[in-house]
């Protein structure tokens, strides 16, 4: 069976980001942006639900989910979904998920990618911890192949600045 290898980049706005494959498009990958509200029934039983984000104002959270299909009849390998986190949001601690994946940051606009343990940052010379503040992109490793027709699902959580 003929594997091939595949890296998919996302590069966006606030509310929308366009998926780039290298070489052949073998990935169909979708991406929404929402925002949680708060739903009353006619009961008054209160309910949180995910919304289109068509307007949020500093302080909303918003979550990015990233779906990901193998249309190609062959396993793809090295499958790595990137998604830069927008200018004037701020990535929210353990928001981020996907199975299957090890789940990456980069504090240096996409150069390098490291677990948010290993992250550091350097300011007036001197070097600190990288906090979500720092993080300008985020990275799924696929742990293992992506199957023909197999989907998967990325996603996390960023605060309007």
């Amino acid at each position: 069976m003929k594997r091939m290898k595949l890296a998919v980049i996302f590069i966006g706005t606030f509310f929308a980001a366009a998926a780039l494959a290298e070489g052949e498009p073998h990935l169909k990958v979708t991406t929404t942006v929402q925002k949680e509200e708060l739903m009353v029934s006619q009961n008054g039983e209160e309910k949180r639900e995910l919304v289109e984000a068509a307007s949020v104002v500093p302080g909303d959270s918003v979550v990015y989910t990233i779906t990901f299909e193998n249309v190609s009849a062959e396993s793809a390998e090295n499958v790595t979904i990137t998604n830069p986190v927008p200018v004037n949001l701020t990535y929210e601690v353990g928001s981020a998920f996907g199975p299957g994946t090890v789940i990456q940051f980069s504090v240096d606009g996409g150069k390098e990618y490291g677990t948010a343990d290993e992250l550091t940052v350097t300011n007036n010379g001197e070097v600190r911890k990288a906090g979500p503040e720092d993080y300008t992109h985020i990275r799924w490793v696929m742990k293992s192949d992506l199957e023909a027709g197999a989907q998967g699902v990325a996603r996390f959580r960023a605060r309007l600045n």
